[in-house]
């Protein structure tokens, strides 16, 4: 409820709401009789993601997130995070971070090594 009156008020553009797969009827029929926008994906076994928001952001969400979360490039995460808004100081932090620990070592990370 918190995610959906924010998304109105515009104090953000987009939001992640992860939830047990069955919730998503209820989740779903929210979403439509407000509605709202969203993208869903699986999240492990018995999760699912909501990717709530405008259209553009969405949009983005669909080329951007293809994968798990856990699987996505440094660059990816960093792009994901600032999206949802999340401090840019931590995710710089956390971009570093996670480009340095994979250097040389990550098969996930699509990045030049």
């Amino acid at each position: 409820m918190n995610h959906i009156y924010e998304l109105q008020k515009g104090v953000r553009q987009m939001v992640l709401f992860t939830c047990p797969k069955r919730y998503e009827a209820y989740a779903t029929k929210r979403l439509y009789s407000q509605n709202m926008d969203f993208v869903l994906q699986p999240a492990g076994k018995n999760n699912l993601n909501f990717y709530i928001g405008r259209k553009e952001c969405l949009n983005a969400i669909r080329l951007i997130v293809t994968r798990p979360l856990n699987e996505l490039t440094p660059e990816e995460d960093f792009i994901l995070g600032t999206m949802l808004g999340y401090d840019l100081c931590a995710q710089c932090e956390r971009y570093c971070e996670r480009k340095t620990a994979c250097k040389g070592r990550c098969d996930k990370c699509q990045h030049a090594q």
